[in-house]
């Protein structure tokens, strides 16, 4: 009876997709359905969605390219600053504590807006007051400002996510590494880090697909992302329906991949207790 059990569940399991080692991803079935949706968009009616298609093509580059810069810019500072509200020096505590609150309390469209028109401004009035022709001449390239944009807004919320994962893990596991003669920095990168990432995987996953569908956001600083082609499409044709129709598929294909392989990379690393 037992071991009927044991296979029932074990199937069952393979099937949700839910066990590391057994079966695939059933949502892999549904990145498929929506594949399979667009491509017969795209095929039986190619006027317009294949024409669509062809004008956005340049803009999921820039998206995707914009999100996975970001993402690596956002990770390094994430961690920066969580290690910052984790130490003890009360300056350095203050000034990182002091720059999540602040960020986290501004809506990323504005955060995005001052990068692009308001910091080239500060720049070009230090260089003019100063005398400094390169600040003096400074012009905002729109890619790099919705980048630091983007960066500095998630590593707030990035560090938060660190910062829980470091303090998940008993204290027990610092003081045994110090005692083997690490320094802390040592401790960090070899014993806690290792084990914090592990645990914190899954919303460093979610914070890469709200990126990546924030990332649209960046249409309003002048990046010639996918949303911003949707739009010159549009207003080009006026055929709101089908542009952004095919535009919203697109998003859900790049987020429902992204999300499977998050979930993919979550049962690899999983810990079992």
């Amino acid at each position: 009876m037992n071991s009927k059990k044991s296979d029932e569940t074990k199937r069952i399991i393979s099937i949700t997709g839910n066990d590391p080692n057994l079966g695939m991803d059933a949502w892999w079935w549904l990145v498929a359905g929506v594949v399979i949706l667009t491509t017969a968009m795209v095929v039986l009616k190619p006027d317009p969605f294949w024409n669509i298609l062809k004008f956005v093509s340049d803009g999921i580059r820039t998206t995707v390219l914009v999100t996975i810069v970001s993402f690596v810019l956002i990770l390094v500072v994430g961690l920066v600053v969580a290690l910052g509200r984790l130490s003890h020096n009360r300056f350095v505590y203050g000034f990182t504590s002091l720059y999540v609150e602040l960020i986290r309390g501004i809506p990323l469209m504005v955060q995005l807006i001052w990068w692009y028109y308001a910091f080239p401004s500060v720049l070009l009035q230090i260089g003019k007051s100063q005398n400094i022709p390169f600040l003096a001449r400074y012009k905002a390239d729109a890619f790099l400002m919705a980048v630091v944009g983007l960066a500095i807004c998630y590593a707030a919320y990035m560090s938060e996510i660190y910062r829980a994962g470091i303090q998940s893990i008993p204290k027990g596991q610092m003081e045994a590494a110090r005692s083997l003669g690490m320094n802390y920095l040592q401790a960090m990168r070899y014993v806690i880090l290792p084990q914090a990432i592990r645990i914190v995987l899954p919303p460093v996953g979610n914070e890469f697909i709200a990126l990546l569908k924030d990332s649209s956001l960046v249409s309003v600083v002048a990046v010639v992302d996918m949303t911003r082609r949707g739009r010159e499409y549009m207003a080009a044709h006026f055929n709101p329906i089908e542009v952004w129709s095919l535009v919203a598929l697109l998003y859900l294909i790049m987020t429902l991949f992204a999300a499977r392989m998050v979930n993919f990379t979550e049962r690899r690393t999983r810990i079992e207790r």
